[in-house]
């Protein structure tokens, strides 16, 4: 009888985390759609893992939303992707959004752990947040970025992409 409990409310939080709330920036992304994402670009685009529990993820956030809004003509897409549990989405992240960055969107990852995720992008992931993956337009990774940068050092590393 536990096992099948256990299965159920495995079963139950797999459903959930697929249907994640996406009314308020919190857009659902599993490591097939990440993998999509970068075959599909035709950008300079800025990978950005973070996560609510993580102070300079959130410190940079602003920086990142300041650079896409700048450079937005010039063929720069930043793809932000919480690595916060996908159950915690209602509860946790979306409010949290809502509350410090109400103009902020960003993918929620639905896998179970964080290395499915950063995978698609790193294999060598160290674990270490906020990391950021530069790629160029042909979808190759050029900079990885670890723990907290500011706007100039974020521009000295995109800008040559977009000339």
């Amino acid at each position: 009888m536990r096992i099948k409990l256990v299965g159920l409310f495995c079963t139950l939080c797999f459903c959930f985390a697929s249907t994640v709330n996406t009314s308020e920036g919190l857009i659902p992304l599993d490591a097939v759609g990440l993998d999509s994402i970068i075959k599909e670009q035709n950008n300079i685009v800025l990978i950005n893992f973070w996560a609510t529990w993580c102070r300079p993820c959130l410190e940079e956030i602003p920086i990142l939303m300041k650079l896409e809004k700048e450079l937005k003509e010039s063929g720069f897409k930043l793809v932000p992707i919480s690595l916060d549990e996908p159950e915690s989405a209602d509860i946790l992240v979306n409010p949290f959004i809502q509350k410090w960055f109400p103009d902020f969107s960003s993918y929620l990852s639905v896998e179970r752990d964080m290395d499915s995720m950063v995978s698609v992008v790193d294999t060598a992931w160290n674990e270490i947040l906020p990391t950021s993956y530069l790629l160029n337009k042909n979808g190759t990774v050029v900079h990885r970025i670890q723990g907290s940068y500011s706007s100039e050092e974020f521009s000295t590393m995109i800008l040559p992409l977009i000339e």
